[in-house]
């Protein structure tokens, strides 16, 4: 087995082209990389670069114009919408800028939702949505609505729905946007605990200064990857 038949991530010369009315716009032009299990990452870009659109197709949302795009061996890119969707619920663990909770549903009940929809047993969903609250720390707060938590305390049972899964990916969108400096340190650190305990992460962001505290960055520019480094490694 060579090195991208055990990747996690494959993506091969992924192009994404929408059409404007008379006009297209090429939104991606040719992307390809490996990400391993167990990587933490991150993409980044000015505005327009494609980093919403490649998020997009790494989260199975969308699919590419051209090229091929592995998620756990599986060729993700060819698949019908109801496939997909059964992908993003079993392998991928969104967490985005706007926490995107039912403002009406304690945090155990928001956590809960997608093992309801899983068709999880009830006595099985409490167990998993404890451990998964226990995980980011917000056990104790788990009967309190979103109105009555921080904007940290949000991100952070957003980050536990994203878990209940135990997601192959947990795939952030500009996760500290809405925060804080140190409330956006906070869920940094958080990401680097789940990150040691086995979780690949991948953040989208345009701050360099969270981009900086993952192993890994993939700058795009003009739809296109302008360099691809990881920690310590010289441009």
């Amino acid at each position: 087995m060579n090195e991208s038949d055990a990747a996690l991530i494959r993506a091969e010369n992924l192009t994404k082209t929408y059409r404007l009315e008379k006009q297209e716009v090429k939104a991606l032009r040719g992307v390809s990389f490996l990400v391993e299990r167990n990587e933490f990452l991150a993409i980044m870009g000015p505005s327009g670069s494609g980093k919403s659109t490649l998020m997009n197709l790494l989260g199975c949302l969308d699919t590419p114009t051209d090229g091929k795009y592995f998620l756990g061996g599986k060729l993700v890119s060819a698949m019908s919408e109801n496939e997909l969707a059964q992908i993003r619920n079993r392998e991928i663990g969104f967490v985005f800028q706007v926490f995107n909770l039912l403002p009406r549903a304690t945090a155990f009940r928001n956590v809960e939702l997608p093992l309801i929809y899983k068709g999880m047993k009830k006595k099985d969903r409490e167990e998993r949505v404890r451990w998964a609250l226990e995980m980011v720390e917000m056990a104790p707060r788990m009967n309190h609505r979103p109105s009555e938590l921080s904007g940290g305390e949000r991100q952070r049972v957003a980050i536990a729905r994203a878990l209940v899964n135990e997601p192959s990916i947990l795939l952030a969108d500009e996760p500290t946007g809405n925060l804080d400096s140190r409330t956006g340190s906070e869920i940094m650190n958080l990401f680097h605990r789940l990150h040691s305990q086995g979780n690949t992460i991948i953040v989208v962001t345009h701050d360099r200064d969270i981009a900086e505290q993952t192993q890994r960055i993939i700058f795009l520019r003009d739809g296109r990857i302008e360099w691809d480094r990881r920690k310590g490694e010289d441009l």
